[in-house]
């Protein structure tokens, strides 16, 4: 059973609880998913290690997930960048490593959103609306930049995001 990239969306946003899952369909509204969609990637994320089984409430193996983030990520869902468009920032261009990297006369990277507000090149999110989530959710939104750096950011970039990942997937604040 592979993992799609939705999964990982998914795994992400179960960081943000403390105790027991939420719903199938709370998630899937947070997440602009159908619940059948999110009960699936539960499902492969169980099989793949990323999440502890029903009896550990599903919660996300913390150790593997970042393992798979700063590891294997970048392999199973490489960056794909388009043309220039308007859309959301990501990776670097988004916060939190907004605020940490000198911004360059380049495009930054933006997920295409018609309703987007900046003026990028194209970087196709995890999954087609992880924008709309985004939006709605200021963690998971900056969980998602973070990978993005992960997928496709240049050293320093993919160094600042390692750091913020591991130290996010440590916190009591998003256990």
């Amino acid at each position: 059973m592979a993992l799609r990239p939705h999964d990982v969306a998914v795994v992400l946003k179960l960081c943000e609880y403390r105790s027991k899952r939420p719903p199938y369909s709370h998630l899937a509204l947070e997440l602009s998913m159908s619940p059948s969609e999110v009960h699936a990637a539960v499902k492969r994320a169980r099989a793949s290690r990323l999440l502890h089984g029903s009896g550990l409430d599903e919660r996300p193996n913390r150790t593997a997930l970042k393992e798979f983030l700063l590891h294997g990520l970048k392999y199973v869902f490489p960056a794909e960048r388009g043309e220039p468009t308007r859309g959301i920032p990501t990776s670097y261009a988004a916060e939190p490593l907004r605020s940490k990297i000198a911004p360059s006369d380049e495009l930054p990277p933006v997920w295409p959103y018609s309703e987007g507000n900046t003026r990028g090149v194209a970087f196709e999110p995890l999954y087609k609306l992880a924008p709309v989530a985004a939006l709605r959710d200021p963690v998971l939104y900056e969980y998602l930049a973070l990978v993005d750096a992960l997928r496709d950011g240049r050293a320093r970039e993919r160094k600042l995001a390692e750091e913020m990942i591991i130290a996010r997937l440590r916190s009591p604040a998003h256990a």
